[in-house]
């Protein structure tokens, strides 16, 4: 099971103009064959049917304490898209064309399917698939899979950070580009424990330290490509046996921390009338809220 928080797991700034267009290309990092649904779902179903999990413990805590971060990365991603495309059209009068400026967006599911809100799919609007998912079963390559997913990954949101300016989606790039960093690393971490090969050799892929983006920074400072949280105040302890020791890049050492993140605040997005979203009208708020009281018996 998840212990499920009403947080993100870092405070997104608010863009002063909508990007709608960058929006699209952030999808890619939530649906796409390398963003965060794969990342999670690919893990979550590893440990789902993960063999041996007595036996092999301290390999089925570190895939199933990654898997409860990846739904905090997925939940991060579509809140970064759906901060990005606030603003896009304006209330006013059907006739008045209030979403006119959808229409030349270049992914108009955005306006008509969600009301400006992320959608499960990629850049170009496909649906993400459920055969991204792989699980052999067989440890090893799994465990090789995951770590050519987590490159995979840390080059496509390169490639996003490259494509805008916009601050809420590179500080969101910035921060996962620190976090998937350490799930490289502990993959490698555990593929040289089980087969005695040095992965971390190969790392970082592509060849450029994440210190060359300026929203990583502060991440890197704080220590945060060092920590691999179990997400768990009680289970996943043994993630300790495969994270130990110290961090390839800078040889400092790593740390396991229990529970999660502190994290900040989720956004609270305004109504927007011309989407009909949500739908609730001042009269009819006040009408729910009697019936919440009269439900409660106040």
């Amino acid at each position: 099971m998840i212990k499920r928080l009403d947080k993100l797991l870092i405070d997104l700034p608010k863009p002063e103009h909508p990007d709608a267009n960058a929006a699209a290309a952030v999808q890619e990092l939530l649906g796409g064959k390398f963003g965060e649904m794969s990342t999670l779902n690919n893990y979550m179903y590893q440990s789902f049917n993960f063999r041996s999990k007595r036996k092999l413990k301290p390999f089925y805590d570190l895939v199933a304490s990654i898997t409860a971060e990846e739904f905090g990365h997925v939940e991060l991603v579509a809140n970064t898209i759906n901060n990005m495309i606030e603003g896009t059209t304006f209330t006013a009068d059907p006739d008045m064309q209030p979403m006119q400026n959808a229409k030349d967006k270049r992914n108009t599911y955005h306006f008509i399917d969600t009301a400006q809100t992320s959608r499960p799919m990629d850049s170009m609007g496909a649906p993400w698939r459920g055969d991204h998912v792989f699980n052999s079963g067989n440890l090893i390559l799994d465990l090789l899979h995951n770590f050519f997913l987590e490159c995979g990954a840390r080059t496509h949101k390169m490639r996003v950070y490259e494509m805008t300016e916009n601050p809420v989606a590179r500080e969101m790039i910035g921060y996962l580009l620190v976090r998937g960093g350490v799930h490289i690393v502990a993959y490698a971490k555990a593929l040289e424990i089980a087969t005695g090969v040095d992965m971390t050799k190969m790392v970082p892929i592509p060849n450029l330290s994440n210190k060359a983006f300026d929203y990583t920074r502060k991440y890197e400072d704080q220590g945060i490509h060092r920590k691999l949280y179990t997400f768990s105040d009680t289970d996943y302890q043994d993630i300790d046996k495969i994270w130990k020791g110290t961090h390839p890049e800078d040889g400092k050492p790593v740390e396991v921390i229990r529970g999660a993140p502190q994290g900040a605040p989720i956004p609270d997005y305004p109504e927007i009338p011309e989407e009909f979203a949500p739908g609730i009208s001042h009269e009819d708020f006040l009408e729910i809220a009697k019936r919440l009281q009269r439900s409660a018996g106040i």
